[in-house]
């Protein structure tokens, strides 16, 4: 039977007329005049969810077992351990808080097909254009309304446009407050409102300074260690460090992926470059991550992308009018192909004993 890395597939749960490119000629007081079509078309992607059933089985990532953040938590050194029966593909759905409020039973649906609900925000905002108690607030409500909708803790946030940019960092101190405990809204490229190509391309811990700011840590290996409501700090003790997952005083941050081409960070996750790349060239990129760099891939979509026949939006200039609807015809398809080339888990997978309860 072949084995297969298992990789991270993400979801962000937005409608067509919430998308950032069309910010400039719609505003949000404007929202509720426009048909709302992501509830169709999210049920689509979780009835192709449901359907790809993978036929060979799917290891967890293993190559870095001697990692001092991974030492305590494996049953055994044997990668036999940590192999997954086949299963259909589970996602971590982002979900925008506006959409949660007024399709609750989406929300319920997809977490009751086994998949991670997790933080996109309630307004879609870029965070650069908010204030810190704005953001707070804008957070804040959108984990309340699908904690009361779900009855679970959510643990994950994914900002609006990728929009934790170097001007942005002090969003990491708020959502450690707030309760998060990884975000993945660190896109490691260079892009005109958004991207922080310094950053490492793989997850690595996010600390406060005490000072306002925070810091990155080298890349970390996964499986996490499983967060331990006892365990409230980085620690080095006689068997070694533990996690710090659970304390406010840090964040795992899970960065789009890239793949290293003369010595820049290329787009291979999702969104417009993959309706925009040849898909065998996005295969290529993503078998890259798993077989040479032996590490799992963060893929996103949106359910929008599906959508090929969403209403124009009139008055958007060339580059926004591009990059929203090239080849949205096309998406569909290659996402078939995706899931059927490579496995899928959810982020909160690989953090144990924070899994959402049956």
């Amino acid at each position: 039977m072949v084995r297969r890395m298992i990789n991270f597939l993400t979801i962000d749960i937005e409608d067509y007329f919430q998308v950032h490119a069309l910010s400039g000629v719609i505003r949000y007081e404007d929202w509720p005049n426009y048909e709302c079509r992501v509830e169709r078309n999210t049920h689509r992607l979780l009835e192709m969810l449901h359907d790809s059933i993978p036929n060979r089985q799917t290891a967890i990532p293993t190559h870095s077992l001697d990692n001092p953040l991974t030492q305590a938590v494996l049953p055994s050194s044997s990668s036999e351990a940590l192999l997954r029966p086949p299963t259909g593909p589970r996602a971590t759905f982002f979900i925008l808080g506006w959409i949660a409020e007024r399709y609750p039973d989406l929300v319920r649906k997809i977490r009751k097909e086994g998949h991670e609900i997790a933080c996109h925000g309630y307004a879609h905002k870029l965070i650069y254009e908010q204030s810190k108690e704005e953001f707070r607030s804008d957070v804040r409500k959108a984990k309340v309304i699908l904690e009361d909708i779900t009855g679970s803790e959510v643990i994950g946030y994914r900002a609006p446009g990728y929009s934790i940019v170097e001007r942005s960092e002090w969003a990491f101190e708020i959502l450690m407050e707030e309760g998060f405990r990884y975000d993945s809204s660190i896109f490691p490229i260079r892009h005109d409102f958004y991207g922080m190509p310094g950053a490492p391309r793989f997850p690595f811990l996010i600390s406060r300074n005490g000072n306002g700011s925070v810091s990155f840590s080298g890349s970390v290996d996964l499986p996490f260690p499983p967060m331990n409501a006892s365990t409230h700090s980085l620690v080095n003790s006689s068997d070694g460090p533990r996690s710090a997952i659970r304390d406010p005083q840090f964040l795992i941050e899970f960065p789009l992926s890239t793949v290293q081409l003369l010595g820049m960070n290329l787009p291979v996750s999702g969104g417009g470059y993959f309706r925009l790349f040849p898909y065998s060239l996005v295969k290529r990129g993503l078998q890259r991550l798993n077989e040479v760099e032996k590490r799992p891939f963060i893929f996103y979509v949106h359910p929008w992308e599906l959508d090929d026949g969403q209403p124009k939006i009139q008055g958007l200039g060339l580059r926004s009018r591009f990059r929203h609807y090239v080849n949205l015809s096309r998406t569909e398809e290659k996402l078939a192909k995706l899931l059927g080339d490579f496995d899928f888990c959810t982020i909160r997978d690989l953090l144990p004993t924070v899994r959402q309860q049956a």
